[in-house]
């Protein structure tokens, strides 16, 4: 039956990753195959739970009541197994759900207006030089992007840069910049990707730890090709002409406005401190201040008693927003993947990696990330973390070393599936986005970008190399 999960598990996986050829999407996929992985599990159960779980499985049994084995094991699988493996799931489940939803209350109300004025008043009081406007488009999308998910940011920039420039060919540079500075920018926040997220939630890296160690290498691998790319932008920009119809009308006022950015985005930047301070998980900071944000905009259309289109950019309509196809991805394929290390596949593959890889963690997370820009990063990182165990503080072996919180495997896993998406246009959902909205092609990203983002992707594992001979 081992054999039978797995092939599903790879079929499952190959419909994932061809989702555009085939026009399915990926979440029902994800749900089916999640689900029959499970009946698959559950109907062998007798096999596998008294195989990884004998000493617990008898203790259960001898409390449980008289039934067959099968019976027994079914029980303890759903009190022990499958409830757990939910309940991790969920964690992280909730956490986007809350992010997904204060940026979303943020940007419908008018808060990242000020990055629209702000670009656009540099460009009308200094240099309208394209490469000035480059540099400053990458670092906002930067550091955006490490308090946001890189794809809302890539939406909210992709937004700007159509105010600004005009050339279409221009344009497309600048969008695909925005893809490798937001992909990168994510990797070192413990909130900026969801590979990221996914880590810092299970304590695979800490807060501290993947900021001070991870930051330096996600800003080479940005650094290296904006200085190579912008050659490609010479001369001044065009003015763009205004057009009143794209201002969209808000409801509240501009103090308003900035109460809204700085409640959702500062809350955001807290949630790690209030993880460190309550002891609680990332989960129950999120939905803190979502109801903190959710409380004040309330209060502000209680004072608009007249406003008539307020019915829209309240939170309890932009609820209908949230991406919940992407967060029942998120639910089928991790609880897809749960099934596999309950099977014992995912360890036995972490052991020969081991040793085909002879321990070398930069070689099997380079790879990983490189995997990463062709199929969906999120299952591969949780695979990863379903084949290693977070080693004790303590170990003193030094194949151990890498798996212990902030050990270098971890750190690197964190980088290499964000920046790796880079690689290829297809490899996260900044690029995916961004193909639809500049119309990018495939082709012309492989040619024109894929090898610069290659290029930042191995400067940064080489300076994290370097980080850890001197420093760390």
């Amino acid at each position: 039956m081992t054999a039978v999960i797995v092939l599903l598990f790879v079929a499952g996986y190959a419909c994932i990753a061809l989702e555009h050829g085939l026009k399915v999407n990926k979440a029902a996929v994800a749900l089916v195959m999640s689900v029959v992985c499970w009946v698959l599990y559950m109907s062998f159960c007798d096999v596998y739970v008294p195989r990884f779980y004998a000493g617990e499985f008898a203790a259960f049994s001898a409390s449980a009541a008289e039934g067959s084995l099968l019976d027994r094991a079914r029980a303890f699988a759903n009190e022990h197994l499958l409830l757990r493996h939910l309940g991790d799931t969920c964690e992280i489940i909730f956490f986007l759900m809350g992010a997904m939803t204060i940026v979303e209350v943020v940007d419908s109300n008018g808060g990242f207006d000020f990055v629209r004025k702000y670009l656009t008043a540099r460009s009308k009081r200094g240099t309208r030089s394209k490469r000035a406007l480059l540099w400053r488009i990458v670092i906002m999308t930067f550091f955006l992007s490490a308090l946001l998910d890189n794809l809302t940011t890539s939406i909210v920039m992709i937004m700007v840069l159509r105010k600004l420039v005009d050339d279409p060919k221009d344009r497309m540079v600048y969008a695909a910049m925005i893809i490798l500075a937001a992909n990168s920018g994510g990797a070192f926040s413990p909130i900026g990707d969801v590979t990221t997220i996914m880590l810092w939630i299970k304590g695979n890296v800490s807060t501290l730890g993947v900021i001070a160690e991870v930051f330096l290498p996600s800003v080479i691998s940005v650094i290296v090709p904006l200085l190579l790319i912008q050659g490609q932008l010479k001369g001044e920009l065009r003015p763009v002409a205004d057009d009143p119809s794209a201002c969209p009308s808000y409801d509240f006022s501009a103090k308003e406005r900035q109460w809204v950015f700085w409640l959702g985005v500062g809350g955001l930047v807290m949630v790690p401190v209030f993880r460190t301070l309550t002891g609680l998980p990332p989960f129950m900071g999120i939905l803190l201040v979502l109801g903190i944000l959710w409380l004040t905009t309330e209060f502000f259309y209680a004072r608009k008693p007249n406003v008539e289109g307020s019915c829209m950019q309240r939170m309890g309509n932009l609820l209908c927003r949230i991406d919940l196809a992407t967060l029942l991805f998120f639910l089928g394929i991790l609880m897809t993947v749960a099934v596999l290390s309950e099977i014992g596949v995912l360890s036995e593959f972490g052991r020969w990696l081991e040793e085909a890889s002879d321990n070398n963690a930069y070689l099997v997370t380079g790879i990983i990330g490189i995997v990463s820009s062709i199929v969906d990063n999120v299952p591969l990182v949780a695979g990863c973390m379903g084949m290693y165990e977070i080693a004790p503080a303590t170990v003193t072996d030094p194949a151990l070393l890498n798996f212990v919180q902030d050990g270098t495997f971890w750190q690197l896993l964190a980088y290499c599936a964000g920046v790796g998406g880079s690689i290829l246009i297809i490899g996260s959902a900044a690029g995916v986005v961004v193909m639809g909205l500049e119309k990018i092609t495939f082709g012309w990203y492989l040619r024109r970008i894929s090898w610069l983002a290659l290029a930042g992707y191995l400067a940064g594992i080489a300076v994290y190399w370097l980080e850890k001979q001197l420093f760390f």
